[in-house]
């Protein structure tokens, strides 16, 4: 071997490939080439081991489209061992009716390698050894070699997904509601059958255009936001609630709509399922109903002017005629039965006020009724006293009006009777339910009492007679205590309408 003069330094020869290279820097450079050599050999299998552990498989070509390496579940994917994928063209992966273009999408990809996914826009498919197809998902991955670009590509077979998919397709075809799916962009990206009916479109001419195209025009400009403003926080929720919705025709025509949204997730990014609901026969059907209570509304007002009208006709044919008579007692009658119609005349007026046409608020009917009835008799406030305490009681009108006026005649008693002269003391009424079921109606007073002597069976006077008869009416039950205090209390059952 032969050595350079001393004065020359290794490597700065002016030929270093025509001078004998020193012993020393030969084995130095060898060690380096062996160093690399050996961290590239150790980098590609940790590359392999890498890509063989990929739950995707993975399938890696040359620039001549023939398969230079494989993983596992390429082997599971596609069928084939490995030995018979290995130097053949790729496309014996593919399915033969996509292979005469293959070649020349690939040499596509080569003029211009970036990772992406493969055949955006369009199914494709795998072949398996068998001969069977099957939807797959290809990413494609140029990788710089020694060699030249190579390209990694990873598949996934989307067979679940795409029954899952058809599952969904189908579900959503034979919805009874229109449906209609958008993504975030607003673009229609599904209907089905009944949205075609009820729009009046072929699906072809909806899918691909904004979701506007089936809002009418004066709701478009503000449109946009609000489908914005769901996708910024997507929940399954009514649309528009509180306002009213329509949609718009194929035809130009409008109908009010409901429409219930639900955000789905895609592989494609959000999207939004709208479920709408032609409300025009619902809407049509509300109007009638409104139309039909009006008239109703008209029809009562009217009869309750008629009833209380000939109430206050005989009012004052009673007042006419107590202006004709001398008789104090024939006079007093005359008062009572004013006050038993004006009694009627108020529960029509509760009820008519209260708008609930079944049933009349007794506890309203009694503070109108019981300042008149103290009018009616010249009493005092401060010398007679009335405590009422009435729990929410309902009754329905044919119920009453009996009760009413046997509240009339017991407190037309206990103010004719139960305080002679300047006497003074406190009337009490109080009324509640018994288990929902029994209305419990007291009268009570702290005068006089009622005497023993007094049959109350027997007695001869309207005011008691009209009470019994009016509690049988009632189906109830009267309870006398004749003093300390004197107290008529009925019990009478609560009637369901």
């Amino acid at each position: 071997m032969t050595v350079p003069p001393a004065d020359t330094p290794p490597g700065e020869s002016d030929d270093d490939q025509d001078q004998p290279q020193p012993i020393g820097g030969v084995a130095a450079r060898m060690a380096e080439l062996i160093r690399l050599n050996t961290a590239h050999r150790q980098s590609e299998a940790r590359f392999r081991r890498v890509v063989d552990a990929s739950p995707s498989a993975m399938v890696m070509i040359g620039d001549d489209g023939r398969i230079e390496m494989v993983n596992t579940q390429a082997e599971r994917l596609f069928g084939h061992p490995r030995a018979e994928m290995m130097g053949q063209p790729v496309e014996m992966l593919i399915p033969a009716r996509f292979r005469g273009h293959h070649p020349a999408l690939r040499h596509g990809f080569s003029a211009e390698p970036r990772a992406r996914p493969m055949g955006a826009g369009r199914e494709l498919f795998g072949l398996h050894r068998d001969g069977t197809e099957f939807p797959i998902e290809i990413g494609l991955n140029p990788i710089e070699t020694e060699e030249g670009i190579k390209v990694l590509s990873a598949i996934v077979d989307i067979t679940a997904r795409r029954r899952s998919e058809e599952r969904f397709r189908r579900v959503v075809e034979a919805a009874p509601n229109a449906m209609v799916m958008i993504n975030g962009r607003g673009i229609i990206e599904m209907v089905n059958a009944q949205a075609e009916l009820v729009f009046g479109y072929d699906r072809t001419e909806l899918l691909g255009q904004p979701i506007e195209v089936l809002v009418p025009a004066r709701f478009r400009p503000q449109h946009p936001a609000l489908r914005g403003h769901f996708f910024s926080a997507p929940d399954s929720r009514p649309m528009g609630a509180g306002r009213d919705l329509y949609g718009l025709r194929k035809d130009g025509s409008e109908f009010p709509v409901e429409i219930g949204l639900n955000p789905i997730e895609t592989d494609d990014g959000p999207m939004v399922l709208s479920a709408i609901v032609d409300i025009s026969d619902r809407k049509q059907k509300e109007e009638s109903i409104r139309q039909a209570l009006r008239e109703k509304d008209v029809l009562l007002s009217e009869v309750h002017h008629r009833v209380k009208n000939n109430l206050q006709i005989i009012h004052s044919l009673l007042d006419l005629q107590s202006g004709q008579i001398s008789d104090e007692t024939v006079i007093a009658m005359l008062r009572e039965s004013q006050n038993r119609i004006r009694s009627m005349s108020l529960i029509h007026q509760t009820l008519y006020q209260s708008k609930d046409f079944a049933r009349v608020d007794f506890s309203n009917f009694l503070d109108s009724l019981l300042p008149t009835l103290m009018t009616s008799y010249s009493v005092a406030a401060d010398r007679i006293a009335l405590d009422v305490k009435i729990e929410d009681v309902h009754l329905p009108l044919n119920q009453a009006i009996p009760c009413g006026l046997i509240v009339n005649e017991l407190i037309s008693n206990a103010l004719k009777h139960a305080f002679p002269g300047d006497r003074g003391g406190s009337i009490k009424v109080e009324s509640r339910l018994r288990s929902g079921e029994d209305v419990i109606l007291s009268v009570s007073d702290d005068g006089i009492g009622i005497s023993e002597q007094l049959d109350l069976a027997s007695t001869a006077t309207l005011g008691l007679t009209l009470v019994q008869l009016l509690a049988a009416q009632l189906h109830g039950q009267i309870y006398i205590q004749r003093a300390r205090p004197t107290r008529f209390e009925l019990t009478f059952p609560i009637a369901s309408g």
